[in-house]
């Protein structure tokens, strides 16, 4: 289904993604037949990645030949190589839990012109919700208008976070910044699906989120959806240039000021004096954790 009031490009980025979509709802109909291979630890692939990411490229290259592709499972080996346009895609968002036939994954689809992320669409299969932006035009959910929470105030606020989860993450940065945000706000979720994340503060759903780790593709989609629905991201500093850092926090412009605050120490953008503060912090806790034997463990019981 097109829409004739909508960009050319975002109506074949639509059509893509609920191409991939109807991929995404079949596998999930018989999950426990669906191979699994692991790229490094924790961090899975499905043949539903694939099939989905190919149906996609194919879908827009047929309309744009001309056109560059950087995609999660292919990287840039499809498209054309040196095009100003380049489509930037997720084609499942959260396969840990499709896997797991937990219902919370997403196709992530943008459209980067010169550099600059002009369309996207988010589209989650298992409630068949759509949302879509073009620069300048706003953004929208089932085409409807949405627009960031009108909250203000930290403590009445729901965050969104990701976990860190692969070998190397620096865990104990991540529970020191956890503990920082959560004693301040409403709520800590994790759903585990960040373009979804970044769909739901463009919605208003909840009225920021954060996470470390993320790939371009993670975040180009949900980047658009944020600031054309009058919201802010960027790095954890409150840099907008973020796309490729690796660092993304997204908000209602109040409340992404006040988070910045409280985040900006734990980024790796941070002063010096404030990554020592941070170390201080994590070595007070080292004390705690080294002292004496771990506590035995009940049986039956998971370990702390």
């Amino acid at each position: 289904m097109s829409s004739p009031n909508l960009h050319p490009m975002l109506n074949v980025a639509i059509k893509a993604a609920r191409a991939a979509g109807a991929i995404i709802n079949r596998a999930a109909l018989d999950v426990e037949s669906v191979r699994i291979s692991q790229k490094q630890i924790n961090d899975f692939v499905t043949e539903v990645d694939h099939a989905s990411e190919r149906t996609i490229i194919e879908t827009l290259l047929t309309a744009y030949p001309g056109h560059g592709i950087i995609a999660e499972e292919s990287g840039s080996e499809h498209g054309a190589k040196d095009s100003e346009y380049v489509w930037i895609i997720d084609p499942l968002d959260g396969t840990t839990n499709f896997i797991h036939g937990f219902p919370v994954y997403c196709v992530s689809i943008a459209l980067a012109v010169r550099g600059k992320i002009e369309q996207a669409v988010i589209y989650d299969p298992s409630r068949n919700d759509l949302f879509t932006a073009t620069k300048g035009r706003g953004a929208f959910q089932n085409e409807r208008r949405i627009r960031v929470s009108k909250r203000t105030q930290l403590k009445q606020s729901l965050l969104s976070t990701g976990f860190p989860y692969r070998p190397g993450d620096n865990f104990k940065n991540y529970l020191n910044m956890m503990g920082d945000v959560m004693q301040r706000t409403a709520g800590l979720r994790r759903p585990g699906a960040a373009a979804l994340d970044l769909a739901y503060v463009a919605a208003g759903y909840t009225e920021g989120f954060f996470e470390t780790g993320l790939s371009i593709w993670d975040v180009a989609a949900g980047s658009l959806l944020v600031t054309e629905a009058g919201g802010l991201i960027g790095n954890f500093t409150g840099e907008a240039d973020f796309l490729e850092q690796r660092e993304c926090l997204a908000g209602t412009p109040r409340i992404y000021g006040q988070l910045v605050q409280i985040l900006g120490k734990y980024s790796k953008f941070a002063t010096a004096g404030e990554k020592a503060a941070v170390r201080q912090a994590e070595q007070a806790l080292a004390p705690q954790e080294d002292a004496g034997e771990a506590p035995a463990q009940v049986e039956g019981s998971a370990p702390l």
